[in-house]
């Protein structure tokens, strides 16, 4: 059952996201799987069953279901969750506007918010563990009674207890790094490609040969992260509790020179050969190791640390420095992708003006701020048993001051105005362009329905409706584009922190009233209490996502579209899935097309990997392929998402691979879907190639608007899915399975239908 019989066509289905099941997927309730395993496999329907639903005389049905990659194993798809900031800010890098960088900053200036990321992460445990519990709650009795976890730890000298405390940070640095280790181990089933030289990171694109091996980088990138995050640790530790001494100094400036080399590596492009990171990562392995472990002797060691009232000593400046620093990062990020997307190629129209890059960048760095200031809060609110103090409103001096950093006051206020400004981008946006898609609605409607009675009149103003909200897709630019700027405004005031200024100590600087100032206090609380309300209730969709395979399809949909590139920023993100799902579609499309003719049939998401797969195939298979897609999001989302590596010129590549056997099947009701080549835009067309017009198949939806005389029921708009029960449907499958049989030689010249049957 492994491959087809020779000769026959073959029609292999490739589900979007969500993990739909292979009965879904081929429409039967009996399968049997033909090749790959559980976590990713091909499936047809079981002999003497009947067939596949939508199936064509004549043409075998095969589906490939890949879900089980992000939504199969319940512990990996709800620790997952935690890696969120790592995995937005992996993707940052590819909604870059061009894949030329005339002077390759993109790459290095993600890399290095990356690493900030990592150094934010250990920030927040040493925050938490030596900050906190060390250093501002075990010295004072009242926050230390009852407490028999934390009270044997004032039996301990200053130094012996931080040093102590200090593991729990590496312990939680290698259990990220372990879950994405374990993952990679489920995703990526196919040995690497073989050593090749790499082509230079502003030439790649999905064609390139290994495009989807991303193990080199990411081992790379693993080592110099390690190494931040020790050094980070080691530079906290010994800001804390050293005395002055010579040894004292020496350790912690060749901990901060460890953080610099690491960030200077980061600048650097990926060593081409496998050899040389190894080389590399020995030394950098040893001297992260030996670091870290002589910082924390020296600390076992020291007995003469007195406590100082308030923050652990430097972790003040280290916060709210890192925190400048995102910004100058995200900044810089947003000036050089401006300047890029001004060469962006013929008949693109990139998203926000190929602004993605940034604003995603700046969401990953929201996210993790988000992240720490609920966990420095929030473990600060269970010590002081309930108190929030602030620099206006302290707590007694028995229990310890227990405040976190004024870095994090200042992101929770700027992450609740980020929140209420998006959500009144959000609103305005709606109601602004309402007009405009009903207008645009309306006339579809006419043109549809020429001829409907006038009872139909309430199913009419239904499907308008239904078309207008199916176009929100493109009216989420200003909503973005406002939680950029506030975003990078809210980090700027970070820099206040510097100086040591909270949002209350200005408001009662700027007013000489406590009222302001009482009232700041107040809003920085909600703001913090209703970033922990997000941050609680993602904690608690991973919880459910592990006890509940239904919520762990809805986890795994942000992982299907934030997993499907190569990790080259953060190797701590959630391992490529489609690391296996390419080659694998790869290997099994070669070896169906050597038996016969092969239609890739890619639904949503899916019909993106189809499009990855064949820039991937060899010339010797491309001729008995050919591709039919519907409810592709291909050209209204990805195209103007990803416009260096889906955009115009990739999407007529894919044509010019296939000789144009190529069918996209859409509907004005779908939200997701859309044409591939829309050539009534009145704009230059991206392929010079005629056959592109013949593409793209539109079909009405619904069929009608009245009860048809057999039926009792007016028909269903149906929106994204399905589309295989549609003759269309069929007559496309039959099309493309004609032209791909004769080794490929005869080209799709005409379409069944371009724009559905009119009238009523």
């Amino acid at each position: 059952m492994g491959t087809a019989p020779a000769g026959e066509a073959v029609e292999l289905r490739v589900h979007g996201v969500s993990g739909a099941t292979a009965e879904t997927v081929l429409d039967h309730p009996i399968v049997v799987r033909v090749a790959g395993d559980q976590q990713a496999g091909f499936y047809r329907p079981r002999p003497g069953s009947g067939a596949a639903g939508g199936a064509v005389t004549g043409v075998a049905v095969e589906a490939y279901r890949w879900g089980a990659l992000t939504a199969g194993a319940a512990v990996r798809t709800a620790s997952m969750l935690l890696l969120l900031p790592f995995m937005l800010g992996n993707v940052a890098i590819w909604l870059r506007p061009t894949p030329t960088d005339r002077f390759g900053l993109l790459g290095p200036l993600c890399r290095l918010l990356g690493g900030t990321l990592t150094a934010a992460f250990m920030l927040s445990m040493i925050g938490i563990t030596v900050n906190l519990v060390g250093w501002q709650c075990v010295p004072y009795h009242e926050c230390r009674d009852d407490r028999p976890y934390l009270s044997w730890l004032a039996e301990l000298p200053m130094g012996p207890r931080l040093a102590l405390l200090s593991l729990v940070p590496l312990l939680a640095l290698r259990v990220i790094w372990g879950i994405g280790t374990r993952s990679a181990r489920a995703f990526e089933g196919f040995t690497p490609a073989p050593p090749r030289p790499a082509p230079p990171e502003v030439t790649e694109s999905l064609s390139t040969p290994g495009f989807w091996d991303d193990e080199r980088t990411n081992a790379w990138l693993r080592q110099i992260h390690v190494g931040i995050g020790g050094a980070t640790l080691d530079a906290s530790l010994l800001a804390g509790i050293s005395d002055g001494s010579p040894v004292g100094r020496l350790l912690f400036a060749t901990s901060v020179g460890l953080v610099a080399f690491c960030a200077v590596l980061l600048c650097l492009p990926v060593p081409i050969s496998h050899a040389h990171p190894r080389r590399l990562q020995r030394p950098l392995w040893a001297a992260t190791v030996g670091v870290t472990v002589l910082s924390l002797g020296y600390a076992a060691l020291a007995r003469g640390v007195q406590p100082v009232i308030g923050q652990l000593p430097g972790y003040e400046g280290s916060a709210g420095g890192l925190v400048s620093a995102q910004g100058v990062l995200l900044v810089t990020l947003a000036v050089v992708t401006f300047v890029r997307q001004r060469v962006a190629p013929p008949g693109a129209r990139p998203f926000l003006r190929g602004l993605g890059t940034p604003i995603l960048a700046a969401a990953s760095v929201s996210v993790a701020a988000a992240f720490t200031a609920t966990l420095n809060f929030r473990v600060a609110d269970q010590l002081d048993r309930g108190a929030i103090p602030d620099p206006i409103r302290p707590n007694p001096p028995a229990i310890g001051p227990l405040e976190p950093p004024v870095a994090y006051w200042w992101a929770a206020l700027a992450g609740l105005a980020a929140l209420l400004i998006l959500a009144a981008a959000a609103a305005a946006t709606l109601l602004l362009s309402r007009r405009r898609r009903r207008d645009r609605a309306e006339r579809i409607v006419r043109k549809d329905y020429p001829r409907a009675p006038a009872d139909a009149a309430p199913r009419l103003h239904a499907v308008r409706d239904t078309i207008a909200m199916s176009h929100v897709t493109e009216e989420l630019g200003p909503m973005l584009v406002a939680f950029f700027v506030i975003s990078s405004l809210g980090l700027a005031t970070i820099v206040l922190d510097l100086f040591g200024i909270g949002p209350t100590q200005l408001a009662a600087e700027v007013s000489r009233h406590s009222g302001p100032a009482v009232l700041a206090a107040y809003v920085t609380d909600a703001g913090i209490w209703i970033i922990s309300l997000l941050v609680i209730g993602l904690l608690i969709l991973g919880f459910r996502a592990y006890r509940s395979a239904e919520t762990r399809r809805v986890v795994a949909i942000l992982w299907d579209l934030g997993t499907f590139w190569p990790r080259t920023v953060h190797p701590f993100a959630p391992p490529c899935y489609a690391a296996r799902a390419v080659p694998e579609l790869v290997k099994r499309v070669s070896a169906l097309a050597a038996q016969g003719p092969v239609i890739i049939s890619g639904h949503s998401h899916g019909s993106v990997l189809a499009a990855a797969t064949i820039l991937q195939l060899p010339p010797t298979a491309l001729r008995r392929v050919a591709l039919l897609t519907y409810g592709s999001p291909l050209q209204r989302i990805y195209a103007r998402l990803y416009p260096a590596y889906l955009g115009p010129q990739a999407l007529c590549e894919l044509g010019e691979r296939l000789d144009w056997r190529w069918r996209n099947l859409w509907r004005d009701t779908d939200p997701i879907g859309g044409p591939i080549f829309d050539h009534h835009r009145g704009e230059q067309p991206p392929c010079d190639n005629p056959a592109a017009e013949s593409i793209d198949v539109r079909l009405r939806d619904p069929r009608a608007v009245t009860i048809d005389p057999a039926d009792t029921v007016v028909p269903p708009v149906e929106r994204h899915w399905p589309y295989h029960t549609h003759a269309e449907y069929q007559a496309a499958v039959r099309e493309l399975a004609d032209c791909a049989g004769g080794d490929g030689q005869r080209r799709v010249t005409g379409g069944p239908n371009r724009t559905g049957t009119p009238g009523e």
